[in-house]
């Protein structure tokens, strides 16, 4: 059985276990994802759940957060919980999940 495989079997076995477990740490929890590992681990989480493919994400990682600009049109990213126009984005491949650039969210968008 494969690690994948494993994870999803404990999940399922253990669905209350984990639940509680959330639900006991909510704040603890709250305050790790506020924290810099903590906003990494979720992104990666988030890459790897989207069905992005590559050899390092923590080097992948360190290259979204330190590009600064558009690498199709050169307009200045920015982040924030609001999508706009120059919202920082990881464009990738949908068929193979290979990593392309790191785009403004209309470069990206137009990509498709």
């Amino acid at each position: 059985m494969d690690r994948k495989e494993y994870h999803k079997r404990y999940r399922e076995k253990n669905k209350d276990k984990i639940k509680q477990h959330r639900e006991n740490n909510r704040d603890k929890i709250k305050e790790y994802n506020q924290t810099e590992k903590g906003k990494k681990t979720r992104r990666i989480g988030k890459w790897k759940f989207m069905g992005i493919v590559h050899h390092n994400f923590d080097e992948l990682y360190e290259k979204y957060i330190n590009t600064e600009y558009c690498e199709l049109c050169s307009v200045e990213l920015t982040e924030g919980k609001r999508t706009t126009k120059t919202t920082r984005c990881l464009d990738h491949d949908h068929s193979t999940g290979e990593f392309r650039n790191i785009l403004c969210h209309s470069c990206n968008v137009k990509r498709r």
